[in-house]
């Protein structure tokens, strides 16, 4: 049996040389960065900063998906288009969704000004000053709430 189908044999259809991917020190350093990135965040929600809250929070977010993304994901060490394109998605979505919330903070409820409540009579007969009282003419009453 020849070398190569003794490759092909052992690690089948994609035989390739073996690459190491980081180490237990390096998921360690990535895993403090992530925790410290969120501890950032809960720290930056403490305060107000406007609409800048979302663009803060998403920026983080962004980061933090993309170090998972390049490195648990082994995107560092594949291809390197492999890894632009990954980050532009990650890049893309989070500013779509920044735009979005940033849109959807300046919304506010539609009240129109020149709008009155309406006025409902407390009892039959009786209304607030100015609003015509309709009643029964038969009944003794004029319309406009006058005796006859």
């Amino acid at each position: 049996m020849s070398t190569q189908t003794q490759t092909a044999t052992t690690h089948g259809a994609n035989a390739h040389a073996k690459h190491e991917h980081g180490g237990t020190a390096l998921y360690t350093k990535i895993l403090i960065a992530l925790l410290i990135l969120t501890a950032i965040t809960v720290f930056a929600a403490g305060f107000d900063f406007g609409q800048g809250n979302v663009v803060i929070a998403l920026v983080i977010a962004t980061i933090k998906a993309s170090l998972v993304g390049l490195f648990f994901m082994h995107l560092v060490w594949d291809k390197p288009v492999n890894a632009v394109i990954a980050m532009a998605g990650f890049l893309f979505l989070g500013i779509f969704i920044m735009f979005c919330l940033l849109d959807f903070n300046t919304r506010n409820n539609f009240i129109p000004q020149n709008m009155t409540p309406t006025l409902v009579p407390l009892a039959p007969g009786t209304a607030p000053a100015g609003n015509v009282i309709r009643t029964n003419p038969a009944a003794g009453q004029a319309e406009g709430g006058e005796k006859k």
